[in-house]
């Protein structure tokens, strides 16, 4: 059932988009269809990575699957950048960080059987992979507070850092590549039901396109949404747009947790967060040079301390190897405090 209601959603996209060109509709409903369009579209492309991952096996397959999975998160930073937004990006990337460790792990865990047994060992690697990139943040964001936080030093103290998650994180996958490569010589043909190839690279290529065409609607609306609503930008950018860029890795994640698969589903949500710290954070810093206004990894210490909080907090619930409800309510608690800190915080 709940996949024939994304796959009618998709039609938000269409909608919005003649909304947007046909119509004098005002920018508050623009960024609430644009929210929603993105949700069924990043499904879509999970969905068609992993149709492409059972041609290409496990190790190309899981490369895709990271690649494509941030691919709206990516896409809406972009052009944030490019309507020179540094907040709304730096909220919706340690947004994206914080909501998978606290609000997705933690009803994951309410949701799943309690008590049961989860890859402790490959957990707690992930939240250290977080906990690195938050310590390697450190550097921009102290300068960030020493003076202009969007200046041309922090810029440059930025470009390293970006560099080095980045490198990280393909030795990391590379590694992984090289530990499938002998399983992939050997893999089964594509299960029964999957889709070709070449349906997967173009249900990919059109829900990728579609997602870029909303994500501009959305950023272009997001000021005129936050001034109706009373709330700031960064605000904005921290919890909606953040939880609206994963809505579909965060759904498939508690649909699996129900089925009992519980050790794939709290991978799914902590992993999200590492590939944010050390694959899309990167990334746009990256591309970021290539607009007139490059990015500033100068984060809030609100945002610095709720990202390394969350991966110490994490950490302590995983320790054991298993699942537990309790913990999975305290972790949602702790993501509802973090709102309200970033609620009261207000600006630098």
């Amino acid at each position: 059932m709940h996949r024939q209601l994304l796959w009618g959603s998709l039609l938000l996209a269409p909608a919005t988009i003649a909304v947007d060109k046909l119509t004098g509709a005002g920018d508050v409903a623009l960024f609430v269809l644009a929210a929603a369009a993105l949700i069924p579209l990043a499904w879509l492309i999970g969905e068609a990575t992993e149709h492409a991952a059972e041609h290409t096996g496990p190790g190309i397959g899981g490369f895709l699957n990271a690649s494509f999975g941030n691919a709206p998160e990516l896409i809406v930073a972009l052009f944030a950048i490019g309507a020179n937004l540094p907040v709304v990006v730096r909220g919706s990337l340690s947004g994206s960080v914080i909501s998978n460790l606290l609000l997705v792990y933690g009803v994951t865990q309410v949701a799943g059987p309690d008590g049961a047994k989860v890859d402790r060992r490959s957990l707690l690697l992930q939240v250290g992979l977080v906990a690195i990139a938050v310590v390697a943040l450190v550097i921009p964001t102290t300068l960030g507070y020493t003076g202009p936080p969007e200046r041309h030093t922090v810029v440059v103290a930025s470009v390293p850092v970006a560099a080095a998650l980045l490198l990280l994180y393909l030795w990391i996958v590379g590694r992984n590549l090289r530990r499938h490569r002998e399983h992939e010589r050997d893999r089964e043909d594509p299960d029964e039901g999957t889709w070709p190839m070449s349906t997967a690279l173009a249900a990919l290529a059109v829900a990728t396109a579609a997602t870029a065409w909303v994500s501009e609607i959305l950023v272009h609306s997001l000021h005129a949404f936050a001034s109706a609503v009373g709330l700031s930008e960064f605000f904005i950018a921290v919890v909606i747009v953040a939880i609206v860029g994963n809505a579909a890795e965060h759904g498939g994640a508690i649909l699996i947790a129900r089925g009992g698969k519980m050790r794939l589903a709290t991978e799914i949500a902590i992993s999200s967060s590492a590939q944010v710290g050390l694959l899309v954070i990167p990334v746009v810093t990256l591309l970021s040079l290539f607009f007139t206004h490059p990015l500033a990894l100068s984060f809030r210490w609100t945002e610095m301390f709720a990202m390394g909080g969350s991966a110490a907090v994490v950490a302590a619930t995983v320790w054991d190897g298993r699942s537990h409800r309790r913990e999975g309510m305290l972790l949602v608690l702790a993501y509802a405090a973090a709102v309200l800190g970033f609620l009261l915080g207000g600006g630098r």
